[in-house]
């Protein structure tokens, strides 16, 4: 019987915590949000498209040097 009571206890709060999700501080962003068209997906697809080629570029780049620059470097000081 204890495993009922705290069962039903944990369900009670956890719909006593989803009632305010609508009504809190986020409510209002939440009533305002919608669905985005077509020609919003695509800008925000091209956005993040490029974005994670310049990051991947940057660190193809960052590893290329760290391998191979040094010895270019070491053999000008010998």
């Amino acid at each position: 019987m204890e495993i009922i009571k705290k069962g039903l206890q944990i369900q009670t709060n956890l719909e006593n915590k989803m009632r305010t999700v609508g009504k809190g501080k986020y409510g209002r962003i939440l009533k305002m949000a919608r669905k985005p068209d077509r020609e919003q997906y695509k800008k925000v697809v091209q956005i993040c498209g490029a974005g994670i080629i310049i990051i991947g570029a940057l660190g193809f780049l960052i590893y290329y040097l760290w391998n191979y620059l040094p010895p270019y470097i070491q053999s000008f000081f010998t």
